[in-house]
């Protein structure tokens, strides 16, 4: 048997979908479809304003740099940002890139977040932005983040690209930040083959982060948002930001569509998989397994050796290859066990021990858009011979 890490979430409706894009021969960002799954996007996650892009790493490239030109209170070259340290890389890379100071909190082991507590406590004077990432399906305590950054005026920012359709106390993730990021990679909860997305409330962010998407341009966004009371004329190439070029294409959209339709149907499946896959492993003391809240999305199952059974390590690998069961870092290991760590301007809060030994010590193994309990028994078979 092959167990892959993935599968795809598309039926007959994301090829009709494709087709009619096809015979419209309208295929970029600005075909009908783009506006459209903005639009429902934002009125699934209940928030005012969507922005689709090529990537979830793009929206975080965007989410940040938007942030740089609010005109009241941005944020600057120098300003302390604060990071748990699991994540994806593209996570990291834009407060690089721009300048911040980021200062890691140490994640726990058993959830794979980061206390809450422990982001308060590392947050000083110097704190601007708090970047709070939802690992693997599972939303940190974003509404008690969110009431401390709204008292001590930070900035919130979610990543939320691992953790689309997951709720904490009622609450969609994703919707609590200033910006708020989702990936529509093939690998995620809906599938728009490339993509990502960006949530927000605020209607200065949202105009800027369609003038970002596009060139920094004005074309886009709001006559009102930008034109003068003595200026008459709209122009078209009129370039007032350092932007990019990470607009989707009207293809994308039109999948997004019909993804989102079944959003809500696939993480059912999905958290169905996990109560499966839990119910395996719940007594099997080698491992420590991820908690999850209770609406979840579980993005894939994790696995992480207990010290005392650290020396079955290889053998697991190696049956898993055997076997051709599909297994990766869980997500993307230790900040600090990456060389791309020497361009960047850092601390640590409370250190790296329980992210560096899920790093050397952890996997996952993929959870999927349909039942997979045969998939998963097989795994489990395999493990319980070593």
């Amino acid at each position: 048997m092959h167990y892959s890490l993935v599968s795809d979430s598309w039926g007959k409706e994301e090829v009709k979908a494709i087709n009619k894009v096809i015979k419209s021969n309208i295929y970029t960002y600005k075909g009908k479809y783009v506006k459209e799954f903005e639009n429902k996007f934002a009125r699934y996650f209940k928030t005012k304003y969507a922005v689709m892009v090529n990537s979830g790493s793009s929206a975080n490239l965007l989410s940040v740099a938007s942030l740089f030109f609010k005109k009241k209170k941005p944020l600057k070259k120098g300003d302390e940002v604060i990071v748990p340290t699991l994540s994806w890389s593209t996570t990291y890379y834009p407060l690089q890139q721009y300048g911040l100071k980021l200062k890691f909190v140490d994640i726990d082991m058993e959830t794979l977040n980061v206390s809450v507590d422990d982001i308060i406590q590392a947050t000083t004077k110097k704190t601007k932005l708090i970047v709070a990432v939802n690992i693997l399906g599972n939303p940190i305590e974003l509404s008690k983040l969110r009431l401390f950054c709204q008292k001590r005026k930070i900035y919130l920012m979610e990543d939320n690209c691992e953790s689309m359709g997951a709720k904490t106390n009622g609450r969609y993730s994703g919707t609590f930040g200033i910006v708020n990021t989702f990936s529509t990679f093939f690998s995620h909860h809906i599938s728009t083959i490339e993509g990502g997305l960006i949530l927000t409330d605020n209607f200065e962010i949202y105009n800027l982060l369609l003038s970002l998407r596009s060139h920094g341009w004005t074309r886009d966004i709001s006559k009102n948002f930008y034109l003068k009371k003595d200026q008459k004329k709209y122009e078209n190439y009129c370039f007032t930001l350092p932007g990019y070029n990470v607009r989707p294409t009207n293809l994308n959209a039109a999948v997004g569509i019909e993804q989102l339709k079944k959003l809500t149907n696939l993480i059912n499946i999905r958290r169905q998989n996990h109560k499966f896959f839990f119910s395996l492993f719940k007594d099997d003391k080698r491992f420590i397994i991820q908690k999850f809240n209770k609406e979840h999305s579980c993005f894939a199952f994790t696995l992480i050796f207990r010290p005392k059974y650290k020396y079955i390590k290889k053998k697991v690998f190696a049956a898993l290859k055997k076997n051709k069961i599909e297994f990766r870092l869980i997500t993307g290991g230790s900040f600090f066990k990456h060389p791309v760590k020497k361009y960047f301007d850092y601390s640590k809060y409370n250190g790296s021990t329980m992210v560096d030994y899920v790093h050397e010590n952890g996997f996952f193994i993929g959870n999927h858009p349909k039942n997979i309990k045969k998939e998963l028994t097989f795994f489990k078979n395999i493990l319980q011979n070593i």
